[in-house]
């Protein structure tokens, strides 16, 4: 999803389909949807030889990193799934860089790597948000623990290598395309409600807080850090808010004009769950300039949207 809306923004600042190279692997969003603004190719992180012979064919100059298995959830269910794509395959990239530089000594790309908020963990407490960098990383999910194994690593190959690295530490980041978040999931079923599929709105956990991001503002974030950041550094990058998730359930009424029946599902309640999710994005801000553009509100109308057309789409085909 991140990647879809990162094509799109390099797209329309004017880089070539040849210019914009994307891979996937059983994508979670319609990758269709930017077909025609980027070379894409499927490829596995979790083989290495894949990965090597892209790098070595095309050499980018700056890579961005969000290949991963990244839902909570899902690690719970699937956890060495979820360290092998996510550790290993960062690993994969890193060796990939280290072969082609045996080649071509002066091969420096910078690499931005998609770490989380997640990592934090039982850090993250309401007396410790909003979060700083320097925090404990103390991960409460096998999904977490992969994403300080990323975050050390991009460190490592830095200190060790000299690659041009940047840790981006994402907090809860939402908008048009997203799957499997609370947001995504709140918005979808609305539009399910709304058109008549769906009478109740199945929730979890209603109680936590979240810093909400919309997407289009995390890829300014990216972009900005690979142009202005400092090699080796971590940055938190979270909105200036932070919201309790039953509040947003009122905000997706006002744009349907239709109330909702709330149904706990306990099916979506987790083991364990961070009371909030809030970071401290002063660094990012300092180093970069980057400024927080998108309201939330503005975030859901256009979440609500876009589930409107791809559910007409999906009925006329």
């Amino acid at each position: 999803m991140v990647g879809s809306h990162l094509v799109d923004t390099l797209s329309a600042g004017g880089l070539s389909p040849d210019c914009i190279v994307g891979t996937y692997f059983k994508p979670t969003t319609d990758i269709s949807e930017i077909a025609d603004k980027a070379t894409l190719s499927e490829l596995d992180v979790r083989y290495s030889a894949p990965l090597q012979d892209l790098i070595l064919r095309l050499r980018p100059t700056t890579i961005f990193h969000l290949a991963a298995q990244s839902y909570p959830t899902v690690s719970w269910q699937r956890p060495e799934e979820t360290i092998q794509t996510n550790v290993q395959g960062t690993v994969h990239l890193f060796e990939s860089i280290r072969s082609v530089r045996r080649l071509d000594p002066n091969y420096d790309p910078v690499v931005v790597v998609a770490c989380s908020s997640a990592e934090y963990g039982a850090s993250l407490t309401p007396a410790n948000t909003p979060v700083k960098e320097h925090v404990e990383l103390l991960p409460l999910h096998p999904y977490g623990v992969s994403k300080v194994g990323q975050d050390l690593l991009a460190y490592q190959y830095h200190a060790n290598d000299g690659i041009r690295t940047i840790r981006a530490r994402i907090f809860n980041t939402t908008g048009p395309r997203k799957t499997g978040d609370v947001l995504s999931d709140f918005t979808r079923r609305a539009v399910d409600i709304e058109s008549g599929r769906e009478t109740s709105l199945r929730v979890g956990n209603l109680e936590t807080r979240r810093g909400i991001t919309d997407v289009r503002d995390l890829v300014s974030a990216l972009l900005l850090l690979a142009e202005k950041g400092e090699w080796g550094q971590c940055y938190n990058i979270c909105g200036r808010y932070d919201y309790r998730i039953g509040d947003l359930i009122p905000m997706i009424e006002q744009v349907i004009g239709i109330k909702l029946k709330v149904q706990i599902d306990p099916a979506l309640l987790r083991p364990s769950d961070e009371p909030v999710i809030f970071g401290d994005a002063s660094r990012l801000i300092e180093r970069t300039g980057w400024a927080q553009q998108i309201r939330i509100e503005q975030t859901i109308e256009d979440m609500i949207t876009y589930w409107r057309q791809k559910s007409v789409r999906s009925i006329f085909h």
